[in-house]
């Protein structure tokens, strides 16, 4: 197969769906998927698209403002949500349907700013790769009758970074980053508190130069990932050294290096597997 080829008809594709919405809310986080499809649209649509992000204790200080900075930079029209997510009981119970009361509050929000500027459809960011992930919000967006033009015209999450650096996009290479709620162990409360301290702790890292890390709640203990290629730096005396008691400042008693490195929806692992499947059903 010429994947050359391939990658050009569904681009294609991509732009017959995003024309055939006539006007569209695209769902922005600032990832890679969600600017890739609120830049195409703007692209095809022009002032007949409005990306729309959300902003919540959830969303790192720093992902908001490259987020804006990436929309700012290109011309695209963007509006700011205030969600409430966290006043939910249902979200702040932390189960594995979190995703979906998060999400539910999103398309909700949307759904009410769609009616009154008179946008004809919702879209968001889910790639074709997503389908086969645990992704509860995937229900929510469903339920809203949000649509996916990025797996409408079939494309995987390699392939939208490859589009993406073809266009020239800041954020191609960008690394993968979910909510800051996602980081918290299944089953202890989501509150401003811990969504801080994993914003805080994070941002140490990066600021150490590690740019692909999570740290995992889990109450009193902090469990860091990071990329593998970075783990053999991690585990150098300075770095022991700055990051232990800056932690501990945060408010966590311990704190854990995982050797397995970074890897995405660990958290999922700690669910048991017939949750997972009827999530996806």
């Amino acid at each position: 197969m010429d994947l050359t080829r391939e990658l050009a008809r569904k681009s294609a594709l991509l732009a017959a769906t995003l024309r055939d919405l006539g006007s569209v809310m695209v769902a922005y986080s600032g990832g890679t998927d969600s600017a890739f499809l609120a830049w195409s649209a703007h692209r095809l649509l022009g002032d007949k698209m409005l990306a729309v992000i959300a902003d919540s204790a959830s969303l790192p200080r720093a992902e908001l403002a490259a987020a804006l900075a990436f929309t700012d930079q290109h011309g695209i029209p963007t509006q700011t949500l205030l969600t409430a997510e966290l006043e939910n009981p249902d979200y702040q119970r932390n189960d594995r349907q979190r995703c979906f009361h998060c999400k539910d509050e999103l398309f909700t929000r949307m759904e009410q700013a769609r009616s009154t500027l008179n946008f004809r459809h919702i879209a968001y960011g889910m790639n074709l790769d997503d389908k086969s992930e645990f992704r509860p919000g995937q229900q929510a967006a469903a339920n809203h009758n949000a649509v996916a033009p990025l797996v409408t015209a079939e494309l995987t999450k390699p392939e939208i970074r490859m589009l993406a650096r073809a266009a020239g996009l800041s954020l191609a290479e960008k690394p993968a980053s979910a909510c800051l709620a996602s980081r918290i162990e299944y089953g202890m409360p989501v509150s401003r508190e811990n969504l801080w301290q994993v914003e805080q702790a994070e941002d140490i890292l990066h600021a150490l130069g590690f740019p692909q890390v999570r740290v995992r709640h889990h109450g009193d203990l902090a469990r860091i990932e990071i990329d593998r290629v970075d783990l053999p730096r991690a585990v150098t005396r300075n770095i022991l050294d700055e990051v232990t008691p800056t932690f501990k400042k945060l408010g966590f008693l311990s704190v854990t290096l995982d050797l397995e490195g970074y890897r995405s929806g660990s958290m999922n692992a700690l669910l048991p597997a017939s949750a997972i499947l009827a999530s996806t059903k």
